[in-house]
């Protein structure tokens, strides 16, 4: 039996990131305490935009040891990164050109490649990082999700073939708002997470929380989120939280 995600709620997107900002910080000082390391994939969009300007307040800039994390990207769009629309763009503007870090530990996306060549050479990165062999997958320590309206999660979009993809890590699909070329990866390398997080906000996320949540056959993207030895866990606000029933309402931390 799959176990069911831990439900944090919080009154408003700022406390979300907060929350965020605090597991991070929790999570890479247990990771480096354990092994040295830390390794973690994160997100774009405007939920993780708040969390990532939290990390550059303290206590977290100051706690996180930044010397000793890898950063990689769980999607990007095929744009140059000082498009608006590139979350490694994004990324920078939020938090990566003040943080502590060397540009050695950080691994966008190449979105100015061919989508083709892109999760080709993105693919090939990940298995050199972790001495990876066809056929195994990563463990990040830590991996920030999001959802949209429609369920997807990273850029696994419902009905499409790039859902059903088992042995390559990172994919090239094409949909979403904007609808352009995107570089994904993959159902099993998300899985494989030790700690995965969903971040949402906002009323206008209420219903696809709902549905994500509390209907599992509707088989969206962001239900094929399992991990296989680790844990899952839904920060919402109070708004994206709304339409849950109270058997989940309650479950604020």
């Amino acid at each position: 039996m799959i176990p069911k995600p831990q439900i944090t709620i919080q009154d408003t997107p700022i406390d979300l990131a907060r929350t965020a900002a605090d597991i991070f910080s929790m999570r890479a000082n247990e990771c480096v305490a354990g092994k040295g390391l830390f390794f973690v994939a994160i997100s774009g969009g405007t939920t993780p935009g708040l969390f990532h300007r939290m990390l550059m307040q303290e206590p977290y800039v100051s706690e996180i040891p930044w010397d000793k994390m890898h950063i990689f990207w769980v999607d990007e769009r095929c744009v140059p990164e000082n498009d608006a629309a590139s979350n490694y763009g994004a990324s920078k503007k939020d938090f990566l050109n003040r943080a502590p870090i060397s540009k050695t530990q950080v691994y966008p996306m190449p979105g100015r490649l061919s989508p083709e060549d892109g999760a080709r050479k993105y693919q090939k990165a990940l298995m050199e990082f972790f001495h990876l062999k066809y056929g195994q997958f990563p463990t990040f320590d830590l991996i920030f999700l999001g959802t949209g309206k429609d369920g997807h999660t990273a850029s696994l979009f419902p009905g499409q073939k790039a859902l059903d993809e088992m042995e390559r890590l990172v994919i090239s699909v094409k949909g979403g708002d904007p609808y352009v070329s995107r570089l994904t990866m993959t159902f099993p390398v998300l899985n494989h997470a030790q700690r995965i997080i969903f971040m949402v906000s906002g009323k206008n996320k209420a219903d696809i929380v709902k549905t994500i949540l509390e209907f599992p056959k509707a088989r969206l993207p962001a239900q094929r989120i399992q991990p296989l030895n680790g844990t899952l866990t839904w920060l919402l606000d109070s708004e994206s939280a709304s339409m849950l029933s109270k058997e989940h309402s309650h479950e604020k931390y």
